[in-house]
C-alpha cells in the first residue's frame, strides 16, 4: 500500500515537471536557427524540442529496420536467428506431441501406431535417445524383433542410453532362448548399473542356471550392498550358494576348497541340513569327532533329519548297537516327540534286536502318520518278534501305497527332488527346497518295495499273499495275490510310527557307504 502511494506521487511529480518545462519553453522568447544542406531553419524552443524527439524516433526505427534486414540475411545464410528459433520451436512442439502420442499408443498396446508416431517424432526432434527407445519398445510390442534389435544397437553409441540398449538386447536374447549371450549382456548391464534391481535378479538367475556359484555369490553381495535384499535372507542364500559351490569343487576333486566352502556355509546357516552333514563329515575326516557331533546337534535342534542321524552314526561306525543307543540319546532327547526322533529310536532298538522297545518307541505313528518308513519299521518289528508272514506282508502292502513322508520339496511348485539341490530343477527357484511332506498325490510309489527285503528279510513261504520284491513295479492300489489280513486283525497289533525305508537301518549302523548299513541288517 505504501509503495503504491509512493509510485503515484512520483508519477504526479513527473507530470508536473513536464508541464512546467513545456510552459517555460512556451514563455521563453527567441528563436533557434539550424542550417543544414544550404538552408536555414528557424525554430522556437518548443518546436526544437519536438523536432529532436522526432529525430530520435526516426533513428530508432532505422536501427530496427537494419536489424531486421540483417536477421533475414542470416536466416537465408542458415545461421540461427529469431526466425529460425521460431520455426525450431514449432518443429519441437510437433515432435513432442508425436512423442507423447506414441507413448500413449505404447501404453494402450498399439505397437504399430506407436512406431508411426516414433518415426514422426524422430523427423521433428532429431533426439534419437528418446525416439529410438520408443521405436524399440513399439517394435517389441508389434513382434518386429529385428527392428527392435537394430534400434537397441543404436542406443549403444550414446553413453546416456548404453545401459538401456544393453538391457534391451539382453531381453531379446532371453526371449530367443540364447542364455549364453544373455548372460554376457547381463554382466555388461550389471557393470554399467550395479544397483539396478531387475538386472541383479536376471544376472543372478542366469548365473545360477549355469551353475556359476561364485559369480552368483558376487551378485548376491551386490544386492545386499544396494539394499535390495534383507541381510538375513542374504545370509541364508549365500550359505546355499556356498554349499552348491562346495559340491561342485568336491565333484572336481578340489577337496580343500570344498571343505572351506562347506564350513563357511555351515557357519552362515547352521540349520541347513546338507551343509551340516557335509561339514560334519569334513570334521570326521579331520578326526574332530566332537566338532562333528556339535554341528549335527545344532542342526538337529532346528529340524531332525535322517541324513543328520546317518552322519552322526558315521562318527563311530564300529560301535555296538547298545553303545550306539547310548550315544544317540543326545539327539533323541532334543525333540523326543518328533516323528523322526521316534522312528530313529525304533530303528536303533531294532538294530539291538530289542523289538518290544522298538514297538514302544514307534508308538502310534503307523496309525496317526502312516508313512512308508513307519509301516516298514512296523513290519521289521513284527518280523523280529516272530509274527506270521501274513502279518508282515500286510504291513508291507500298506507301506507300498502309503505316503513316503517328508521329502525335499519345492515350496513354490511342489516338485519333489530325490536329493537336496540349491535350485529347483522344475521352476529354477533358488533356495526353495524344504524337507516336508509333499501333496498326497505326489507321495505314493514303489520305492519302498526295493528297501523292504533289506530290513525284513526274504519271506520263507513261497506262497505268501504278496511279495513286493517279486513285483516291485506293481500298482500299489492293486497288490497281487490273495488279500492279506490287516495288521489290526492280529492280536498283537503294533503301535506304529512314521519312518522312511532308506533310513530304517542306515541310521543304525551307519558308515560312509550308504549300502553298508542295509547289508548289515540283511545279514542279521
Amino acid at each position: 500500500m505504501l509503495w503504491s502511494l509512493v509510485k503515484i506521487l512520483i508519477f504526479v511529480g513527473l507530470v508536473a515537471a513536464l508541464a512546467l518545462g513545456a510552459g517555460f519553453l512556451i514563455e521563453t522568447g527567441g528563436h533557434i536557427g539550424i542550417t543544414a544542406f544550404g538552408r536555414e531553419f528557424v525554430l522556437t524552443p518548443l518546436a526544437a524540442v519536438i523536432a529532436f524527439l522526432l529525430l530520435l524516433v526516426l533513428v530508432w526505427l532505422g536501427l530496427k529496420v537494419a536489424g531486421f534486414l540483417f536477421a533475414v540475411l542470416k536466416f537465408i545464410n542458415g545461421d540461427e536467428t529469431a526466425v529460425s528459433r521460431y520455426f525450431d520451436r514449432n518443429r519441437e512442439r510437433k515432435g513432442f506431441e508425436a512423442l507423447a502420442d506414441g507413448m500413449m499408443a505404447l501404453a494402450s498396446g498399439e505397437g504399430r501406431l506407436a512406431m508411426s508416431k516414433a518415426s514422426k517424432a524422430e523427423r521433428y526432434l532429431a533426439r534419437p535417445e528418446l525416439t529410438n527407445l520408443l521405436t524399440a519398445q513399439a517394435a517389441e510390442m508389434s513382434g518386429d524383433r529385428r527392428k527392435a534389435v537394430e534400434t537397441y544397437k543404436k542406443l549403444l553409441g550414446d553413453d546416456r542410453t548404453r545401459f538401456v540398449g544393453v538391457r534391451g538386447l539382453m531381453e531379446q536374447k532371453l526371449a530367443e532362448g540364447d542364455t549364453d549371450t544373455a548372460l554376457k549382456l547381463a554382466e555388461k548391464a550389471f557393470a554399467l548399473k550395479p544397483g539396478h534391481t531387475e538386472t541383479q535378479d536376471t544376472l543372478f538367475r542366469l548365473q545360477a542356471d549355469k551353475a556359476n556359484w561364485e559369480g552368483a555369490r558376487r551378485t548376491l553381495a551386490q544386492k545386499l550392498k544396494s539394499r535390495t535384499l534383507p541381510r538375513d535372507l542374504h545370509t541364508r542364500r549365500d550359505a546355499v550358494l556356498a554349499l552348491a559351490e562346495a559340491k561342485a569343487d568336491l565333484a572336481e576333486g578340489r577337496t580343500e576348497k570344498a571343505t572351506q566352502a562347506v564350513l563357511q556355509a555351515n557357519r552362515m546357516s547352521p540349520e541347513l541340513v546338507p551343509a551340516a552333514v557335509l561339514a560334519a563329515r569334513a570334521k570326521i575326516s579331520e578326526g574332530s569327532a566332537r566338532a562333528a557331533a556339535k554341528i549335527i546337534r545344532k542342526a538337529w535342534d532346528s529340524e531332525p533329519h535322517p541324513d543328520l542321524a546317518a552322519a552322526f552314526a558315521e562318527i563311530k561306525p564300529d560301535e555296538t548297537p547298545q553303545a550306539r543307543i547310548k550315544r544317540f540319546q543326545v539327539l533323541l532327547k532334543a525333540k523326543p516327540d518328533h516323528p523322526e526322533t521316534r522312528m530313529l529310536a525304533a530303528e536303533l532298538a531294532i538294530a539291538a534286536e530289542d523289538f518290544p522297545a522298538a514297538r514302544r518307541e514307534l508308538g502310534d505313528l503307523p496309525q496317526t502318520d502312516p508313512s512308508q518308513r513307519a509301516l516298514t519299521i512296523m513290519a521289521a518289528i513284527e518280523r523280529g518278534e516272530g509274527a506270521e508272514d501274513s502279518v508282515v506282508s500286510a504291513w508291507l502292502a500298506r507301506a507300498l501305497s502309503a505316503p513316503r513322508g517328508p521329502q525335499w520339496t519345492c515350496t513354490r511348485c511342489n516338485h519333489i527332488h530325490a536329493a537336496w539341490a540349491p535350485a529347483c530343477e522344475n521352476c529354477g527357484s533358488i533356495d526353495t527346497l524344504s524337507w516336508k511332506a509333499p501333496p498326497e498325490t505326489e507321495t505314493t510309489g514303489t520305492g519302498a518295495a526295493q528297501m523292504l527285503p533289506l530290513i525284513v528279510g526274504a519271506l520263507d513261504k513261497p506262497d505268501a499273499p504278496y511279495d513286493p520284491v517279486d513285483e516291485p513295479e506293481s500298482d500299489p492300489a492293486e497288490p497281487a495275490g490273495d488279500p492279506a489280513p490287516e495288521p489290526g486283525e492280529d492280536p498283537a497289533e503294533p503301535k506304529a510310527g512314521d519312518a522312511e525305508p532308506e533310513v530304517a537301518e542306515a541310521e543304525l549302523v551307519e558308515t560312509p557307504d550308504e549300502d553298508t548299513p542295509r547289508k548289515e541288517k540283511a545279514e542279521n
